[in-house]
């Protein structure tokens, strides 16, 4: 048995060695074979150097050190093809994913689980923070053309055949909670209350949040594409029934209808819903030309601790 454990490190240098600490307390109880796959993703601070001591005196944790900063999501994908295990666990190295759930993870996958993820049962955070997870969670909820659990995010469990399949999967724009929940397979969840950062400032902010929520929405629906339908309906509709108001108006009665401030009302409507519509046609194209460039997902820098 051997597990892998991927946890992606940018600006970290003063939580790594209580991360490591409770880290290497968890995994010597485990019945195989582990390795901790700390990926830097282009960190500022001394956050490598103290990656390459915890290597030193421990050869379990293996580096990666990206060429820049790619992003959370990236970073993630960089360990997860390295890795060699047959379970492979995703974390944050912040310790809001606490490393004393590993063992009730990994029993559920022993019961016969290929993804255990995780769902939160609470949050350690101000309350704007929670207000925009909760949005986020209920737009990929209601939006989304796979069903993806509700406060389920990157912590997870997954077995080496759902592994394989991530690996095949070469998007750019990158929401791994989706892509594990498209893979399919046997899945389950493990409930938990997440901690509040042991040390520094959040990485996720609402700015990167947004960005992380467009990602997931236009990989896995087209919910923004049909919104120009309903927008289109919507403005017949209100032109129809505005139509017909001045019919009225001008057969029935003796008011006098002003025609500036409703037609400037009128066109800066409609303009306003063309762009809302071209914005999200202009996303999706962006996507599409990030693709067809066929640019690798991620540069490696140096690697430290692998066999090849």
């Amino acid at each position: 048995m051997k597990y892998s454990i991927v946890i992606p490190i940018y600006n970290e240098q003063e939580i790594l060695p209580e991360l490591y600490k409770r880290l290497a307390a968890v995994i010597d109880k485990f019945d195989g074979e582990t390795e901790i796959i700390l990926i830097d993703d282009g960190s500022s601070d001394n956050s490598y150097s103290e990656m390459q001591e915890i290597h030193k005196r421990d050869k379990r944790f293996k580096l990666l050190r990206l060429a820049r900063n790619f992003g959370h999501q990236v970073a993630l994908t960089a360990g997860i093809d390295s890795t060699a295990g047959d379970a492979v666990i995703l974390m944050d190295g912040d310790l809001q994913d606490p490393p004393e759930l590993l063992p009730s993870m990994i029993d559920k996958w022993k019961e016969g689980f290929h993804v255990v993820y995780t769902v939160k049962r609470s949050r350690k955070e101000n309350i704007l923070k929670r207000l925009a997870f909760a949005s986020f969670y209920r737009l990929m909820h209601a939006f989304s053309a796979i069903s993806i659990p509700m406060e389920a995010g990157n912590f997870s469990l997954l077995d080496s055949k759902v592994v394989g399949v991530l690996k095949q999967m070469p998007e750019r724009n990158r929401y791994l909670s989706g892509m594990r929940a498209w893979a399919g397979f046997r899945q389950t969840g493990v409930e938990f209350d997440r901690d509040a950062r042991y040390a520094g400032r959040p990485k996720m902010t609402i700015k990167r949040l947004i960005k992380l929520a467009l990602d997931g929405l236009i990989s896995f629906s087209n919910a923004p594409l049909r919104l120009a339908i309903y927008v289109g309906l919507a403005s017949a509709c209100i032109s129809f029934l505005g139509a017909a108001y001045v019919i009225y108006e001008k057969l029935f009665t003796n008011k006098a209808i002003l025609g500036w401030a409703s037609t400037i009302v009128a066109i800066t409507f409609i303009g306003g819903m063309i762009l809302l519509t071209l914005g999200f046609i202009g996303e999706y194209i962006g996507r599409i030309y990030d693709e067809v460039k066929q640019r690798p997902i991620y540069i490696v820098q140096d690697k430290v601790g692998f066999l090849d």
